[in-house]
């Protein structure tokens, strides 16, 4: 039975905030990647693990694509643009809500270079249709055909679970035999700290406004596993401005502790087990250009 086992990489691109965690998500069946209604949420590559009987597949869900306006963005996209490089399938994603007839992406240039460059298959999939209607999917599936750049073009709805299944059988059409690269029961390629950090990057985003989201970086200085008691997490937001501060914290700490205590909820929710979660604030003076702060951070890309 080994020699008929498919197993291949599948590497989500698309527009900032088009739904690519969500989509994956949906395929792993599970919350692996973080989902907010704000634009470029996601920041890395994240690996999610799909494995079955007879197939793995191993997503990678990137940054949105867009022009970078600082050093973080550029790490970001370069991520993007290592994360396409060996992947047997690029999953293209457009949100048909906020472009209907899908001219942000299919005229955007950078999305273009990477579409005719690599020479993975290429599924397009449109998202969102639940928030359209016919006329405009049937329009801009026509549209997309026209290109000649997808090998599919497939409607969804990545929120509410619609065409999930086909999006999943399209991409079983290409990839190839081979051996599982991961064990069965591996989820992922990152720790827990890892997914402590982004959950509660995740809460940032829901609870603060404007700019200061975009500002900040969550690093996990403490994880400490205790037999008999609960698990002990110290983590830091690391903010630009030390104007940011305050606002991170709220009037009386009352910001803080509303975010502390839904990141330790979702957190336990993710872990299965109880935490107790220490959240400070600390201030990093333009961190997201400042090269040495971006690679203690983790986002080295390796291509400097």
């Amino acid at each position: 039975m080994d020699d008929q086992i498919k197993s291949g990489f599948v590497t989500i691109i698309g527009r900032p905030n088009v739904g690519k965690s969500t989509l994956l998500n949906a395929l792993l069946g599970q919350k692996l990647s973080i989902t907010t209604n704000k634009p470029q949420t996601t920041r890395k590559k994240i690996l999610g693990i799909l494995s079955e009987e007879e197939y793995q597949i191993v997503f990678l869900d990137t940054p949105g694509i867009l022009e970078p306006s600082y050093l973080l963005q550029q790490k970001m996209l370069d991520y993007v643009m290592m994360a396409v490089i060996d992947a047997d399938i690029l999953l293209v994603i457009i949100d048909i809500s906020n472009e209907p007839q899908g001219n942000k992406t299919l005229s955007d240039e950078k999305v273009f270079q990477i579409l005719r460059k690599e020479k993975s298959k290429k599924i397009l999939v449109i998202n969102k249709v639940d928030l359209s209607n016919q006329t405009e999917v049937e329009s801009l599936i026509k549209k997309a055909e026209d290109t000649n750049l997808f090998d599919d073009v497939i409607p969804v709805s990545a929120l509410t679970n619609y065409n999930i299944d086909t999006v999943l059988n399209a991409m079983l059409n290409y990839i190839p035999v081979h051996p599982k690269y991961f064990p069965d029961d591996q989820l992922s390629d990152e720790n827990e700290r890892f997914f402590v950090s982004e959950i509660i990057r995740e809460k940032i985003f829901e609870i603060y406004r404007d700019e200061v989201p975009y500002s900040t970086e969550v690093l996990i200085a403490e994880f400490k596993e205790r037999e008999g008691r609960k698990d002990y997490i110290s983590a830091e937001i690391v903010v630009e401005k030390e104007t940011q501060k305050p606002i991170i914290i709220g009037k009386g700490g009352e910001s803080i502790k509303k975010l502390g205590q839904a990141a330790r909820k979702d957190i336990e929710k993710f872990l299965q087990r109880e935490v107790y979660l220490e959240v400070r604030v600390k201030v990093r003076k333009d961190w997201r250009s400042n090269p040495t702060f971006l690679k203690n951070f983790g986002y080295d890309t390796g291509n400097e």
